[in-house]
């Protein structure tokens, strides 16, 4: 799904409105009905309807009416949401092209408030991952399906944590700017990826810098589990960046071993196939084990990650797989047609100079950030208050679905286990109404007495009886 940012300021505060209801209600739904959105969106029935009807034709949620009439969040819609709270904290003003796509992910060029060239990372890890998580562990528990909203946040949130750590301890990364939803706004990198290197002077350096890169990892106390040619970026001084951190695991992981091998294994067989050099004695598990226990009398800078538990880490691992990400560059579509005749033989600072020139597009409204919507309800705010709850109703009988007893009972950890709650400081939070009270307000309209009749209609129809009465008696 391509991010059209040109749509984004027409979008009103009341179709927000509607976004952020139905991003709240997929929290325990995975199509939120048409009652329920109504009641956390605080809109009038058929004000709701038109909203609902503007947001589908805008592509930024998807309908299902099969056992009832309920909605969820497109890709479209929620990357959205997530520029909206940028844009309202001001880290960004404008929304660039397509810098790269992978399997799980799309990044974006991004100007800052400044003017700066940024780089925003869109997780997409619900586009083939859920068939691995089903396949290897039983990680969805009793819940019947996943929600790929859930997965894109917490791999966003574990990379940003990982990014956030290797930085202030100097590990060649990129800055973490900001944190929302499934996106990571980070500082640009004048690099490309190393994928797309023809020539290389000089490989040993290259290759040595990589594997310095990945012991240093290591002895740090963490492995990459994605160390390859598709996420270190290389400059023009040959200087090597690494990206791409949602499958970082502990150096003392059960498979830390097999992670390490295939990492130091994916770096010897680029350099073999793309410039037949043959890399003699590469690092291995056990070589840099061995160096970590020789040396443990002296202090090991190891790297500290908070807010990323081991079940998160396991769900996604689980949905990543065992195959490594294939990263297409799609610098724009003519390119991305022509990939492999355009590029040729190419070197480090040709690549470079093809990545310049970006052109970003506008957020910010013409009335100015207030027009996104002042009134709607902070996303700080929203993740504070309790997850609203649809009483279990017979199929068809209100237009909500029956729900099953241990989904119900489940807690807030059931329903996104590892989410971080916030504490709402001691200030009042007004009670989200439920399905079962969006229900007793409908009953209450129908049974509402119907309007008066209009009464110039009342006086014309008496004024027509009276003539003819009186044309009757003449007669």
């Amino acid at each position: 799904m391509k991010l059209d940012v040109a749509l984004f300021r027409y979008i009103s505060k009341d179709e927000f409105r509607v976004l952020i209801a139905i991003e709240i209600g997929c929290r325990n739904h995975e199509f939120v009905p048409v009652p329920l959105i109504e009641s956390i969106a605080k809109i009038s029935r058929g004000s709701t309807f038109k909203l609902i009807q503007m947001c589908l034709r805008n592509k930024l949620v998807v309908h299902e009416n099969k056992a009832y009439d309920g909605y969820r969040l497109s890709y479209l819609g929620y990357d959205f949401l997530a520029l909206r709270t940028f844009i309202m904290r001001g880290s960004i003003i404008g929304v660039g092209r397509r810098l790269g796509v992978g399997k799980e992910s799309d990044v974006h060029f991004a100007q800052g408030p400044n003017g700066e060239v940024l780089a925003l990372k869109l997780h997409r890890l619900g586009r083939i991952s859920f068939r691995n998580i089903k396949n290897s562990r039983d990680y969805l528990k009793h819940r019947q399906h996943a929600s790929w909203q859930y997965m894109a946040r917490l791999a966003a949130a574990k990379e940003y944590a990982y990014m956030k750590a290797l930085a202030d301890q100097g590990y060649p990364v990129p800055q973490p700017l900001d944190l929302n939803r499934h996106c990571v706004l980070m500082s640009y990198i004048e690099a490309v990826p190393m994928f797309h290197l023809r020539n290389v002077v000089g490989p040993e350096i290259l290759i040595e810098k990589c594997f310095k890169l990945l012991v240093r990892l290591a002895k740090g106390g963490i492995i990459h589990g994605d160390f390859n040619e598709f996420n270190l970026l290389v400059s023009k001084d040959m200087d090597v960046t690494l990206i791409d951190f949602p499958q970082i695991v502990s150096f003392a992981h059960p498979n830390a071993e097999m992670y390490f091998d295939r990492d130091s294994i994916s770096i010897v067989e680029f350099f073999r196939k793309r410039c037949n050099y043959e890399v003699e004695d590469p690092p291995t598990f056990k070589t840099v084990h061995s160096e970590i226990q020789a040396n443990d009398e002296e202090e090991q800078q190891q790297v500290v990650v908070e807010g990323v538990g081991k079940d998160e880490d396991d769900l996604l691992l689980a949905a990543h797989g065992t195959g490594l990400e294939e990263f297409v560059d799609v610098a724009s579509d003519e390119e991305a047609e022509n990939d492999d005749t355009t590029r040729g033989n190419k070197s480090v600072e040709d690549s470079v100079a093809d990545e310049s020139g970006a052109v970003f597009e506008g957020l910010v409204p013409e009335e100015g950030i207030s027009a996104l919507g002042e009134d709607v309800v902070d996303d700080e705010k929203v993740e504070a208050q309790e997850d609203p709850v649809a009483e279990p109703v017979e199929k068809g009988g209100d237009g909500v679905p029956a729900a099953d007893d241990e989904e119900t009972e489940s807690s807030e950890s059931d329903v996104a286990p590892g989410e971080i709650k916030v504490s709402t400081g001691g200030r009042k939070v007004r009670r989200r109404a439920t399905a079962q009270d969006a229900r007793k307000n409908l009953q209450k309209q129908h049974k509402a007495k119907p309007a008066k009749a209009n009464n110039q209609k009342v006086k014309d129809l008496r004024k027509a009886k009276h003539d003819v009465k009186e044309y009757m008696r003449d007669g």
